[in-house]
């Protein structure tokens, strides 16, 4: 009997897309179930709430390093016991493709300072979960509490130096590299009640060529990062505030002009997208804030990209990094609080001294400077420059302890790695932002390094005055440099 030639191509055809079904259900049964390689964040923590975040993963990087999402369900499991009794669930989320498959929810209705368990419950679906494994924060305490509270400021996460090097700066070369930043497991070792990234918190634009531009590529540079296991072990225990900057917004220097990628959009997008940082519900986020913590400190974070003028543009009164509407809120909830201790955390410097040639921030000699001067007259007039007001700043590469008349006090947390440090501009410096030499500097970091600052607020014992400490360490966890200040509690 003769097979027609039609019979044989359909009979082959049919073979051929068997083989094929065949090879992508063994794949799809080889890729397994959802897995949570980046670990869970919590972020925004204030004394009744917290927004909770995870990312379900594949079990391994791709051959380009990046870590894809995978599909999935998942909800958060919290508790003040660690044993999980009495639990509450939070509504299950569905991991999607167009979110990068976060997990992102705004958890209320908690304890003023209560220490809270967590965990993740995730799957392929609501049939076949698994748990996480506990992770924890802490409520901030009522403002009628004088609590003892401490914190660690970082920028200038750079994985390219880190991992490659940068410039004359070599990669690190310690046998512990795959687990990620030394600097760390040394903020681990502190146990600090929550971590401060102030910006350049990725490097999209390292390196140069490719920098990243869509949205595959920027978001994989959080992804390459935060899967490193001395993040997710971070980030178990201590909560997180974030802020961005100009490398993790869109490039060097950036403002919101010009064509080049990634465009305003996007970069404000990705930010909010992968870092606990605003309710994904809102439809309409601000990302300057203020945290009462305490009855001793409060804490305003502002926004320096969002709203920004040009950078060329003529420095004078109607140019600002920070808009008329921010600037007056900043100034109004300064104004009202009475917290003994208030702490300005800036993405870039305001007293610096800062090089010369650039426009960027408010340091700079036809930058921003107006702003900042007439921020600080305001700050002057208030007198809350002898009321328990300091500025944090990320950005600058160096550490720094700066005051500028009249006596209003900048601390840099300079770089977290040592390949992405340098050393400072000194006051008096011709090619730098104070050639006058107006600024005093008690500390800058010599030698060049990368580290961290560390900040910690707690009454004396009396319980009439209180103690704000300023410590800068190294990467590997050296104490360089404190300053102590004494202030009596209103």
């Amino acid at each position: 009997m003769k097979v027609s030639t039609s019979v044989r191509v359909r009979y082959l055809s049919f073979c051929l897309m068997t083989c094929l079904l065949f090879s992508l259900f063994l794949t799809e049964s080889k890729a397994g179930p959802p897995d949570r390689k980046q670990g869970e964040m919590a972020g925004e923590v204030d004394t009744d709430s917290v927004i909770l975040q995870s990312r379900l993963t594949a079990e391994k990087p791709d051959s380009e390093g990046d870590l894809p999402g995978s599909s999935g369900v998942g909800r958060f499991e919290l508790s003040t016991h660690p044993d999980f009794s009495n639990a509450i669930f939070t509504d299950w989320l569905t991991a999607k493709e167009k979110d990068d498959y976060m997990l992102k929810t705004l958890v209320k209705d908690l304890k003023p300072g209560t220490r809270y368990y967590y965990r993740l419950q995730y799957g392929t679906n609501r049939d076949s979960t698994q748990n996480g494994p506990t992770n924890t924060f802490e409520t901030l305490p009522a403002a009628d509490q004088a609590k003892a509270i401490s914190f660690v400021v970082v920028t200038g996460m750079n994985y390219q130096a880190f991992h490659h090097g940068l410039g004359k700066h070599p990669a690190y070369q310690g046998e512990d590299k795959l687990l990620g930043y030394p600097a760390l497991l040394s903020i681990l070792k502190l146990k600090p009640d929550f971590f401060v990234g102030t910006g350049d918190n990725v490097y999209y634009d390292h390196p140069a060529k490719p920098a990243a531009q869509t949205a595959a590529e920027m978001r994989k540079k959080w992804h390459e990062q935060f899967m490193q296991p001395r993040y997710v072990d971070l980030f178990a225990s201590v909560p997180t505030y974030w802020e961005k900057d100009d490398h993790d917004f869109r490039y060097n220097d950036c403002d919101l002009t010009g064509k080049r990628e990634p465009n305003n959009e996007l970069g404000l997008r990705l930010f909010r997208e992968q870092v606990p940082i605003v309710d994904p519900l809102d439809s309409d986020p601000i990302t300057y804030r203020t945290y009462r913590m305490g009855k001793l400190l409060q804490v305003w974070f502002t926004e320096n990209r969002d709203y920004r003028s040009p950078n060329r543009s003529p420095d004078g009164p109607d140019k600002t990094i920070w808009g008329k509407k921010q600037r007056d809120w900043l100034q109004e909830t300064l104004k009202e609080s009475n917290a003994t201790f208030k702490i300005l955390i800036s993405p870039t410097p305001m007293i610096g001294p800062d090089g010369k040639s650039k426009k960027d921030n408010h340091t700079n000699l036809g930058g921003f400077r107006h702003e900042r001067d007439d921020f600080f007259q305001w700050l002057d007039q208030e007198g809350l420059n002898q009321r328990g007001f300091y500025v944090v700043c990320g950005d600058r590469h160096w550490q720094y302890h700066s005051i500028h008349p009249p006596g209003i006090e900048e601390f840099s947390t300079g770089a977290l790695v040592d390949a992405n440090s340098r050393l400072g501009v000194n006051p008096g410096d011709k090619k730098g932002t104070d050639p006058e030499g107006i600024v005093q500097q008690p500390y800058t970091s010599q030698p060049a390094s990368g580290g961290f600052l560390y900040v910690k607020v707690l009454p004396e014992e009396k319980g009439e005055k209180a103690e704000l400490q300023f410590r800068f360490y190294d990467e590997q966890g050296k104490l360089l440099h404190e300053v102590k200040k004494t202030r009596a509690i209103e």
